[in-house]
């Protein structure tokens, strides 16, 4: 195992990457811009090492600077989370001439796979179904518009390198599509540093299923079963859950081999996610995420496994994954994203100081948490605050727990979104679990 690691990220995730080291015995090394310099994370780390300055692309997103000081205080290994440098395959181009273990999946695996339209290519060589939409990259705003001619309107206009809802747009005509395509494109530049972009149909009642899968480097590939993603705003995930109600036990097996299926065929080493959109009781693969995920605590809860041990250990060369028959899980998780957001105001940011944080308790529930009170919430990062995950032995009670459980999260100085999720759980038709994409767009706050 490695004696020490560089955690190249911020927040929530840095935390539980740390903590996990701290249970394995790993030291760690903590890398932090200056608008993060009191934050949890930074404490939570043995050593740490300010960036300078604030903006990503010369502190956080700086490959060079990141590497140099991995190489400086010795670390062995660099763990990126998600976000930021996580899949970035010059990145981990870059720790392997160094010497350094990248903590994820092979570069060529992340390009493979990374990309939604090298993705969609291989997936469709190996015979699985994937979103009717364009073949390959469209690199006109006419080409978009014969290929949405062809697809059929609403269309959904993506930027290829996109990740994380950004750089997506619903296109219902071709006046629409103009607008999207040129949004898209620079929104693209901005976010990943690549304009290029694809189409896709728009599906009717969509939910958004993945499955976890990981890869141990010995030839065993596994899943870890699906969450439901489908509680939504402008495409960025709010609140999950697992087991999911939209599938039959046929069906879940099904989208279980399909995603090994495309893991093995990208020569995918790590953990990773494998995205399906299911509609009329069809799945199609979206794209995968050569990463961790932000909701991979509700797959924990289910099955009792450490997903980020399960990383170290297999970047390490010390893991053997269990047979796939032997890998099971029970009772029900749900996560609900706190970010720093305004839902009354169409979830606008609401940067500020946090004057008061006080978590929620209880059996069976856990809260990944980034920030404490005093902290200033940044403009200029990522919204999210923490991840407040339930268990319960049915989907009932874990709804019940979670409400409860929200009720007690106190947060003052900034917005955040926990009215959304109490108004969501409140829902009749999130109660109901027969919900799809659209269900956010529907709900009333009191």
């Amino acid at each position: 195992m490695f004696n020490r690691i560089l955690v190249a990220n911020r927040g929530e995730i840095a935390v539980r990457i740390m903590r996990a080291c701290r249970e394995l015995g790993i030291r760690t090394t903590a890398i932090f811009a200056e608008p993060d310099a009191g934050s949890p994370f930074v404490r939570h780390a043995d050593d740490s090492v300010p960036l300078g300055g604030s903006k990503l692309s010369e502190t956080y997103l700086d490959i060079g600077k990141v590497l140099g000081i991995a190489e400086k205080t010795g670390a062995e290994a660099i763990h990126p989370g998600y976000g930021l440098l996580s899949e970035n395959p010059a990145f981990a181009e870059a720790c392997k001439e160094a010497g350094i273990v990248f903590i994820g999946p092979p570069a060529a695996a992340m390009r493979a796979m990374g990309g939604k339209a090298p993705s969609r290519d291989l997936v469709r060589k190996i015979g699985l179904p994937i979103i009717p939409g364009s073949e390959g990259i469209v690199h006109r705003v006419e080409d978009a518009i014969e290929v949405a001619e062809g697809l059929g309107y609403p269309v959904i206009v993506k930027a290829s390198a996109g990740g994380g809802g950004i750089g997506m747009k619903v296109a219902r005509n071709p006046d629409e599509l103009k607008a999207a395509f040129e949004t898209t494109q620079r929104l693209g530049v901005a976010s990943f540093g690549d304009g290029r972009l694809i189409l896709e149909r728009c599906l009717e009642d969509p939910r958004h299923v993945e499955i976890q899968v990981a890869a141990d480097g010995r030839g065993r590939t596994v899943h870890v079963f699906e969450r439901e993603c489908t509680v939504q705003r402008r495409f960025q995930k709010l609140l999950e859950e697992t087991p999911s109600m939209a599938l039959t036990e046929d069906l879940r097996n099904e989208m279980g081999a399909a995603a090994v299926r495309i893991a093995q065929a990208a020569g995918y080493v790590n953990l990773g996610t494998v995205e399906f959109i299911v509609s009329g009781g069809r799945y199609y693969f979206l794209e995968m995420n050569t990463r961790l995920q932000v909701e991979h605590p509700i797959t924990e809860v289910t099955t009792g496994l450490d997903l980020v041990h399960m990383q170290l250990q297999i970047a390490a060369g010390e893991a053997r994954l269990p047979p796939q028959g032997e890998i099971g899980r029970r009772g029900h998780g749900i996560e609900c994203r706190i970010n720093a957001e305004d839902p009354a105001k169409n979830f606008m940011p609401s940067p500020g100081t946090i004057s008061t944080w006080t978590e929620p308790g209880g059996p069976h529930v856990r809260v990944d948490a980034g920030v404490s009170a005093g902290h200033t919430v940044s403009f200029h990062y990522d919204p999210l605050l923490a991840k407040l995950v339930v268990w319960g032995d049915s989907r009932d009670l874990a709804i019940r727990r979670m409400s409860r459980a929200l009720s007690e999260f106190r947060v003052e100085g900034v917005k955040t979104t926990i009215p959304f999720h109490r108004t969501v759980l409140e829902d009749a038709t999130f109660r109901s679990g027969h919900y799809t994409t659209a269900i956010a767009s529907h709900i009333k706050l009191p």
